[in-house]
């Protein structure tokens, strides 16, 4: 049974100690190139001075089109291959080796690290626990000389001894600290991978796509995103080192970095909501994807409306259905038996937010939620924002919404997450219900329509107008429905407390006569004994008194 992690958690896991088990994976180490080679042959002596076993790893060297070309030093593990690359760009040159890879588990790494000899064996300790993990090394970034790579493959006085006094890379350290190890908060966790020191496995890495080849910079953040959306959990071991050669490019240029990276990511990563802030723009990967179960075209036309003018633009909607079998009914379009069909095509053809898919599933895209909603099912305006606050904020893996229960069963909108969806494919056993297997590693709630804002397309209202129209029309419809709520709710606090005080009023008669009955005992009492004035208050007391222990009795 595949283990289950939930959210990012992998302090489930309990790693074997280095050097106290038995590996069993094949690894592939790519290691894509550009000129320098003296790096390189240092970077070749340090994997051939790994402690896993060498007939488990191999090693692809991808030059991209170094002048003059690179060669495979005399150090080297003895699984070593040399492919070329002329496509320019590291995102081509990984690809390139990826393609070369035959291991269970593809090592990223860059051609200026140089590795601690229980590097690899401290991130394959991990793979053989769990196929579902991408773990990232502590690397420390050195100006020292370069050593041959003789003296860093004996490794007798060990790396530090060579490479030392050497930077954290504190971008990363923050990011591990501020996130609780990406425990505490893991909605940023994909940004560990990086390609200088990153391990995956090769079956993850298969169902998350290789490298974008579209990218100037943050090509392994990206793919990060895309590894998080099939199921990753990203783990970060201070006990595998390496050494970087020189400062990272970001530790020289961060801003610059940001500029450029941010310009294309924020087309590809929708989880980076603040590189999101124009309120109408469309990207390349939504935020959600909706899709409509079909239905009739004034059912279909109430919903997907709803949808597009929500506060939510951020998404796109899929209308599956036959619709490669519609052909132009020139003589008698009104007695179309496809006449539904064909008004849905022909109210939403040109709507860039709105797809015409086939009746087969469609093949798994990187948005980071998925909602499929009934046709005839309207959201309000803020339905959508208010079901991914509560899944994001308490990374839910399926938030159901409970529209009606009826004799066939349950009518229900669902709002999935993508990662929690993916992972559950990979962990669960054959036969179980996939919610199941979501519910254990992401957690799945119910919730009722009333409460966030559905209701049938019959009693919804119709979008009309500016958007800011709308949204004062419905807000004044929320309003005057939760007056009127307010209103009932303190009717009945009147009417409790009404009843409450007729009780009152009761109990108060009750013992105004029982303290005339005193009084007029006390004054009968008062002829045969007279009391001294001052008593008259703690001889009705002690009346009183007696008078309750006899009914109590």
């Amino acid at each position: 049974m595949t283990v289950r992690i939930r959210g990012n958690d992998y302090t489930v896991l309990r790693p074997p100690a280095i050097g106290s088990w038995t590996p069993a994976l094949t690894v592939s180490v790519v290691v894509p190139a550009y000129n320098g080679q003296d790096k390189l042959d240092l970077v070749l002596a340090g994997l051939a001075a790994q402690t896993y076993p060498q007939e488990l790893l191999e090693v692809v060297v991808v030059d991209n089109g170094s002048a003059p070309a690179l060669r495979l030093g005399d150090v080297r593990p003895e699984l070593t291959r040399l492919v070329a690359c002329e496509t320019p760009g590291r995102a081509a040159a990984r690809n390139a080796g990826l393609a070369a890879a035959t291991g269970d588990v593809v090592h990223w790494l860059d051609s200026d690290i140089v590795l601690a000899p229980d590097e690899v064996e401290a991130h394959l300790r991990w793979h053989h626990l769990a196929p579902y993990l991408v773990i990232t090394s502590h690397l420390r970034f050195t100006t020292a000389p370069l050593p041959s790579p003789r003296a860093v493959a004996d490794g007798a006085a060990g790396l530090a001894a060579l490479f030392e006094p050497a930077e954290p890379h504190k971008w990363l350290v923050d990011l591990v600290e501020r996130t609780g190890g990406l425990v505490g908060d893991p909605r940023r966790a994909f940004s560990l991978h990086i390609g200088g020191a990153t391990s995956v496995g090769a079956a993850l890495l298969k169902a998350a796509g290789p490298m974008d080849t579209e990218l100037i910079l943050g090509q392994d953040t990206e793919l990060g995103y895309r590894l998080a959306q099939a199921g990753a959990v990203f783990v970060p071991d201070p006990e595998a080192r390496g050494y970087h050669l020189g400062p990272s490019m970001r530790m020289r240029d961060q801003d610059a970095i940001d500029r450029v990276s941010h310009a294309y990511i924020a087309d590809r990563i929708p989880s980076y909501r603040w590189l999101r802030s124009h309120p109408a723009r469309q990207w390349k990967v939504p935020y959600v994807r909706a899709t409509v179960e079909p239905g009739g075209y004034d059912d279909v036309r109430a919903t997907v409306d709803a949808l597009l003018a929500g506060t939510v633009p951020d998404l796109v909607v899929d209308l599956p259905g036959p619709w490669s079998r519609l052909a132009p009914e020139r003589r008698a379009p009104l007695t179309d038996p496809d006449l539904d069909l064909v008004l849905i095509k022909g109210h939403y053809l040109h709507e860039p937010r709105v797809r015409l898919t086939g009746e087969e599933p469609e093949p798994d895209t990187p948005e980071p939620y998925r909602l499929r909603l009934p046709a005839g099912w309207v959201p309000g305006e803020e339905s959508l924002a208010r079901l991914l606050d509560v899944a994001a904020e308490q990374g839910y893996g399926l938030v159901n919404v409970l529209l009606e229960e009826t004799a066939d069963g349950v009518v229900a909108a669902r709002l999935e997450r993508s990662a929690a969806f993916a992972r559950a494919a990979i962990v669960a056993e054959p036969g179980e219900d996939v919610d199941d297997a979501v519910d254990d590693t992401f957690g799945v709630l119910w919730v009722d329509a009333e409460t966030y804002g559905f209701t049938p397309a019959e009693g919804a209202a119709t979008p009309t107008g500016r958007r800011t129209a709308y949204r004062a029309r419905v807000a004044a419809e929320d309003e005057v429905a939760r007056l009127k709520k307010e209103a009932e709710r303190l009717r009945g606090q009147i009417a409790r407390w009404r009843e409450e005080a007729g009780r009152w009023r009761k109990g108060a008669v009750e013992y105004r006569r029982e303290i005339g009955t005193l009084r007029r005992e006390l004054a009968a009492a008062k002829k045969a004994q007279p009391v001294p004035r001052t008593g008259f208050a703690g001889a009705l007391r002690r009346a009183l008194s007696r008078r309750r222990r006899g009914k109590a009795e």
